[in-house]
């Protein structure tokens, strides 16, 4: 590592030109992140043509701050109203928006802006210093470990689903049913699409998450007219008492930190992954594991940590290697490419400056946005002043203009609509959403990867078995799948038998 190379590279990241770059990127990733249906991957998309004009470092840094920004920002409407403006942001709202209700959307936000901005930070670190020998790790996935870690992910259903397990299996395998909607991986049979050219590519989770979550919402707020969507506080403050409530759980966001760190890496991972492991890790390490759902603090930090962790990760093989780790990273080489810039081995050789003054800026862009994210929420977490009648009216519009934008189609809108049909349901008879979701996310990942699997021994299941039982991370996830599902069970049984004893204890009375 040539620290002169550093030195320079730092000088040009705080050239004005850089700055202004990194500010413009950052406001628009927040308000790119904060509406629902506008991904990272189409705000980075949107404005690489931008770049065309500029010169590389310039241009790098714009996009860098959108990502980052865009990936914190989706929490600001996943807290509020109920709806992730990303996909990344879905764990979030399973105890942001019920700390919404309780009053505490000010606390809800303060703590999902400095825990995305540590998360992004970390994995800036990360980035600078242990980019090439992690990339390497990322070389070792092949098919039959992509497999076996959507069957981890999987495993984690049972966490989510500890107070009733059957509706919770129940609404998983469901989810895993839905994501097969669309074109098998690789004999590109349509499956379930009714001859729309918009389900091709599957059941888009954005739209999915817009109706499952949102619609159910906008039913409870026209049960009870008249009143404010929120009765609490109503002002983003508390910044500095959040620092120090970040501190008080310093384990569960180096943890956070370091899985996001690690599922970026990984090729194909994503963001929704890493909350939901993240997610569950912060569950089971906690003394009130019971509070999750209900509005816990640990639940929006380990969320927002992880997200934001995964941006430093998934540049790591994709500066490195040339694999992008997720679909925003793959924006990000081609805008490398577009400048005449190869993503690959030599990279930090030929290109040193310009990539290290990227990294740099990306670390002023975590931290930019934090005063950014707090002044955009104070005027957003207004809403909450509203009559319900008309945030019911707003959620509709957000939802319908979200789903919308997806992909440009009222199939989109339709489908939205339908999964609104599906949450109004579940929430009726109390079945948990979150596994549906889960299964989702992971039900395509896993057929497309098993499929590939099969192809490659040609069918031989004995042989996939023995190539899964002899690869070292292939072993690390089946115990760790072992020990998530035992975890849950123990929980449950122990859970069962204070219930008991407490009934009994009663009865004596």
């Amino acid at each position: 590592m040539d620290f002169s190379v550093i030195a320079s590279s730092l000088g040009q990241a705080f050239e004005p030109g850089m700055l202004v770059m990194v500010l413009v990127g950052t406001i628009l990733g927040v308000i790119v992140g904060s509406l629902p249906g506008l991904t990272s991957t189409m705000g980075v998309a949107l404005l690489v043509p931008f770049t065309f004009g500029m010169n590389p470092a310039m241009g790098l840094a714009l996009l860098g701050a959108i990502y980052a920004s865009s990936s914190y920002a989706g929490s600001i409407s996943a807290i509020l109203l109920n709806i992730p403006g990303t996909p990344s942001n879905c764990c979030t709202l399973l105890d942001g928006y019920p700390m919404t209700k309780k009053g505490q959307a000010s606390r809800a936000i303060a703590l999902s802006t400095i825990g995305s901005a540590i998360g992004g930070l970390i994995s800036v670190f990360a980035l600078l210093f242990l980019a090439p020998p992690l990339a390497i790790l990322a070389l070792e996935f092949g098919p039959q470990e992509y497999f076996v870690m959507a069957l981890f992910g999987v495993a984690i259903i049972a966490t989510l689903s500890e107070k009733n397990l059957i509706k919770g299996v129940i609404a998983g395998i469901f989810g895993l049913l839905l994501s097969i909607v669309g074109m098998h991986p690789i004999t590109g049979e349509a499956r379930f699409t009714f001859d729309l050219p918009e389900l091709f590519n599957g059941l888009s989770l954005v739209t999915a998450l817009i109706g499952l979550y949102s619609l159910p919402e906008v039913v409870s707020m026209l049960k009870e007219k008249g009143a404010a969507a929120s009765s609490g506080k109503v002002e983003v403050s508390g910044i500095f008492s959040s620092m120090k409530e970040l501190l008080h759980y310093k384990m569960l966001t180096l943890r956070a930190s370091i899985i996001g760190i690690i599922i970026g890496i990984v090729p194909g991972a994503g963001q929704s992954i890493a909350s939901f492991i993240a997610y569950d890790d912060a569950r089971k390490s906690s003394k009130k594991p019971e509070e999750f759902g209900t509005g816990c603090p640990e639940g929006v930090i380990a969320s927002e940590v992880s997200n934001n962790a995964v941006v430093g990760g998934s540049l790591g093989p994709a500066f490195t290697l040339g694999i992008p780790g997720n679909a925003v990273s793959a924006v990000l080489i081609s805008g490398l490419m577009i400048h005449g810039i190869q993503p690959g081995p030599s990279l930090f050789a030929d290109n040193s400056e310009i990539v290290y003054s990227f990294i740099f800026s990306l670390f002023i862009a975590n931290i930019a946005f934090i005063p950014i994210g707090i002044f955009c929420a104070k005027y957003c977490v207004k809403l909450l002043q509203m009559p319900k009648e008309i945030m019911a009216a707003l959620v509709i519009g957000l939802s319908v203009i979200g789903s919308y934008a997806v992909n440009g189609s009222m199939v989109e809108v339709w489908v939205m609509i339908a999964f609104g049909a599906l949450g109004n349901f579940m929430k009726y008879f109390n079945l948990p959403r979150e596994p549906l979701v889960l299964g989702l996310v992971l039900g395509t990942m896993a057929e497309s990867e098993l499929a590939r699997a099969l192809a490659l021994v040609q069918g031989d299941i004995f042989r996939l078995t023995t190539g899964i039982m002899t690869s070292p991370i292939c072993l690390i996830m089946i115990g760790l799948i072992l020990y998530s599902v035992m975890h849950s069970l123990l929980k449950r049984r122990k859970a069962i038998k204070a219930a008991a004893t407490k009934e009994t204890l009663a009865e004596a009375v």
